[in-house]
């Protein structure tokens, strides 16, 4: 099969993805086997690509927001059936024994698989994963549609709920990319007010598209005191504008997995019981919620759509803020 293949770490700007053929893989007992027909590009796969995470498995293929179709099942697979839509993210396993999964804290689980990190991704025509950690895709959206929902949409859900945003709360987004063009969907649906800081116009029009009542430069002052933010950049710099701007009590929840030094903080940016907390990866609960309530809403993504062979460019896009929405691979159309 074709897929590309990150041997070392490099800047993305040396384009060290390489379109290759590798063998395909097998289903294993309690895996299924998956058709590739698109996959998301996250800010995370540039995380890993340009060893910002430290590199955990050499060769690697990237890519953790797949969706494609069940051709095979190992002999344990009870959930899915051979010719299913399917959605695999980044959780692909746990251990089910530590102290965390046994509190109900799978996302933070020691001997956790991570699709396109610890394992190979869906950068690629063919990807093996765990039959409980897969996910049904909802009927109404397309392959293109869904791929961005299976890392920016359920990762910009659990932001949300972690932020402990409430109806007709005000909440402020730093950073518009992928996740929150699809966050502010489910705020707007939750009646919350959203204001968006963030560095490039195109992304503020956009999101003054999808609702927000107020955008502005990264570090620009909203007009009125927030009772949560969500940090989306990774930039650890806006974390004291974005403190700046909660009332007392509010919470700012980071979002990214993986963000630039926070510069010293002057204690009265916390005092009056500010919050500040991030958000590592995700639990199976929160795929399943957040896929019913992109149905029930529904969400709508903005994607920009690369052949396979154009992983490289479609990354290089994507630093360079040159993204509207999310960039999707289209794996089952065009390799090269």
């Amino acid at each position: 099969m074709y897929a590309c293949l990150l041997e070392k770490p490099a800047p993305i700007e040396s384009n060290p993805l390489r379109l290759t053929e590798v063998p395909r893989p097998e289903a294993g007992r309690d895996q299924v086997l998956v058709r590739v027909n698109v996959c998301g590009v996250c800010r995370t796969d540039l995380h890993v690509i340009e060893g910002e995470l430290p590199q955990r498995k050499s060769p690697v293929i990237p890519g953790h927001q797949v969706v494609g179709t069940v051709e095979a099942v190992g002999p344990e697979v009870t959930r899915v059936k051979v010719g299913a839509r399917v959605g695999v993210a980044w959780l692909q396993g746990t251990d089910g024994v530590c102290q965390y999964c046994r509190a109900g804290q799978e996302n933070l689980c020691e001997h956790a698989d991570l699709t396109g990190y610890t394992v190979d991704g869906g950068y690629a025509e063919y990807i093996a994963a765990r039959d409980q950690f897969v996910y049904p895709v909802p009927e109404g959206f397309t392959d293109r549609q869904a791929a961005p929902l299976l890392c920016a949409g359920i990762i910009g859900f659990r932001s949300l709920r972690l932020s402990g945003i409430q109806p007709r709360g005000r909440l402020g987004f730093y950073g518009f990319g992928a996740a929150a063009h699809i966050a502010i969907q489910v705020a707007r649906h939750w009646k919350v007010d959203v204001y968006v800081s963030t560095r490039d116009e195109r992304h503020r029009r956009l999101a003054s598209e999808l609702g927000a009542l107020w955008t502005g430069g990264t570090l620009d002052q909203p007009p009125v005191a927030l009772d949560a933010a969500i940090v989306f950049a990774p930039a650890g710099e806006i974390v004291p504008a974005a403190l700046k701007a909660l009332r007392k009590g509010g919470t700012l929840a980071l979002a990214g997995i993986h963000m630039s030094t926070i510069p010293p903080l002057d204690y009265n940016l916390l005092y009056h019981e500010r919050v500040v907390r991030s958000v590592a990866n995700n639990t199976r609960q929160d795929g399943e919620d957040f896929l019913r309530v992109a149905a029930e809403i529904p969400i709508h993504t903005e994607t920009q759509v690369f052949p396979l062979g154009e992983a490289n460019r479609a990354l290089n896009a994507l630093k360079n803020d040159a993204i509207r929405g999310a960039a999707v691979l289209d794996v089952s159309g065009n390799t090269r």
